[in-house]
């Protein structure tokens, strides 16, 4: 038993030696811009940081293929630079068959926000290579943008039609209304003037007297 775990290892380094070079058929090559996202708070990498990134990518491999048990042995990572960018392959577990890049791409991208997660990195700084970011799916509004519109647009065919309607009966009220008025006022006026002519009429007795005592 020992000695097949061995000869996996020594076949799995062989694989890594081997078609794990830039531009290899099957690899990506991946970029952590950690102080550009992290600033002041940006970790140093290290190899528990590279055990991570492994292990996130054996979770997506585990996810996509729906519990194939890949590992953290199953991910070889190669030319490692000091800026942090390196390829790596992917083989199926416990073989050295390598998986095709395009079921790689696509568990990547189902599992991107969790492998963004763990680096608390985001798709502008952690890259992979030839595997872009996933745009989100354009948000449907509950209502659509042309009933909006006609809703819009029949509001206000509504309200011109009831402001023409409305109109005509305003003003019959308000003439109504002016002509009552003119008749009360010309009642009004009628009504004083017979009280001036009544005055007008009285007799007053002490022009009388004067006018006979001067005739005598």
């Amino acid at each position: 038993m020992l000695e097949k775990i061995l000869l996996l290892l020594s076949l799995s380094f062989s694989v890594a030696e081997e078609l794990c070079k830039p531009g290899a058929a099957e690899g990506y090559k991946v970029r952590f811009s950690i102080k550009t996202a992290l600033g002041d708070q940006a970790y140093p990498w290290s190899k528990n940081e590279m055990f991570l990134f492994r292990a996130a990518l054996a979770f997506a491999m585990r996810d996509y293929t729906n519990g194939e048990e890949f590992g953290v042995s199953d991910i070889h990572p190669c030319d490692e630079t000091e800026r942090v960018s390196f390829w790596f392959v992917v083989t199926r577990p416990n073989t050295t068959d390598l998986v095709d890049k395009g079921t790689v791409e696509m568990a990547i991208k189902k599992s991107r926000n969790r492998i963004n997660g763990a680096f608390l990195l985001t798709d502008q700084t952690l890259e992979f290579d030839g595997i872009y970011p996933t745009l989100a799916a354009p948000v449907s509004p509950a209502t659509p943008p042309w009933l909006i519109v006609f809703g819009v647009v029949m509001g206000a065919v509504s309200v011109g039609i009831i402001a023409l309607l409305v109109y005509p009966l305003v003003q019959r009220k308000l003439k109504k209304n002016k002509d009552a008025d003119d008749e009360d006022s010309d009642e009004e006026t009628g009504v004083k003037t017979a009280e001036i002519g009544a005055n007008d009429g009285i007799y007053n007795s002490m022009f009388s007297d004067d006018e006979r005592f001067t005739q005598m």
